[in-house]
């Protein structure tokens, strides 16, 4: 039963940050209709940014997160205007293409910068154990969980009572009325690929704390954010944040029974798996919205 208690927690704690990551994919989804498929790599990223502004240049870590922060909002800013903003009115497909070479070109220059090795990341979080409620847990998994409900509850702060959060819901419910209320779309579609980028950056150091290290897999951990938003309904923040702790439980636990009998792997397509299954019920996700289109 502990050992059960154990994988339920850290794939809560493991969730919980897919479920950040998973928020700025459907941010940009709801602002703009774009499947942002470069979002494990703005993860990869924020963490390697991170991991050289302690290293290379010795700044303490909390002046280094946040100008971690600072450095994905402006990569956020910079790829809205001069990469996706002037494919404005073009077919749709083609831009989820432009966001699947971005993802190509983000990788190719961290793996040129740092190559292939796994370096040891800054212990932002202690990995030391603490008893909580009988199970063992590493504070890294506290400090990363707390972290992430902190985030999730000012960002339901700033949607709900920031007028910029009022625009951006505005945004996604009906673009048309929007601009009619002069609200710029533009600037709309800016601030959600610069919270996109922040918000998978704060994954990317979180993973890596947790892990211990940063390589290219941390774009496969980001690609996990498919399946979570996904199963939680493309435009739904509340599908994102319970898919991301569904997917996290999930694939923990497949990891800890079922990888044994097979040899290892279960875990990487147990995600996959469980969005399947999901969609056969519900083809829409757990909270997305349903098209009814009349003929």
């Amino acid at each position: 039963m502990e050992f059960f208690l154990q994988l339920v927690v850290n794939g809560i704690v493991v969730g919980s940050i897919y479920a950040l990551v998973a928020l700025g994919f459907v941010l940009i989804y709801k602002a703009s209709g774009i499947l942002n498929l470069a979002q494990g790599e703005f993860l990869m990223v924020g963490a390697y940014i991170f991991f050289a502004i302690v290293d290379q240049f010795h700044v303490p870590l909390l002046p280094a997160f946040f100008l971690t922060l600072l450095f994905s909002f402006i990569l956020g800013l910079l790829i809205e205007r001069w990469i996706l903003r002037p494919l404005i009115g073009e077919p749709i497909i083609s831009v989820i293409m432009v966001t699947l070479g971005l993802a190509s070109v983000l990788r190719a220059l961290v793996q040129a910068f740092y190559g292939t090795d796994t370096r040891p990341f800054p212990e932002f979080f202690s990995q030391k154990p603490i008893n909580l409620l009988g199970i063992p847990v590493a504070t890294s998994y506290i400090g990363s969980f707390i972290c992430v409900s902190l985030l999730v509850v000012l960002f339901s702060i700033f949607f709900k009572y920031t007028n910029t959060g009022i625009a951006m819901r505005a945004t996604a419910s009906d673009q048309q009325a929007t601009m009619s209320m002069g609200i710029s779309i533009k600037r709309i579609f800016a601030i959600s690929w610069s919270i996109a980028a922040v918000v998978s950056a704060i994954g990317g150091i979180l993973l890596g704390n947790i892990r211990g290290g940063i390589d290219g897999s941390l774009v496969f951990l980001g690609l996990k954010v498919i399946p979570v938003v996904i199963l939680g309904g493309l435009d739904s923040i509340l599908g994102a944040i319970l898919g991301g702790l569904l997917i996290g439980v999930f694939e923990n636990l497949a990891g800890g029974y079922l990888d044994p009998f097979f040899g290892g792997g279960v875990k990487e397509v147990a995600p996959f798996v469980m969005l399947v299954l999901i969609l056969m019920i519900k083809p829409y996700g757990l909270f997305g919205t349903e098209e009814i289109e009349r003929v």
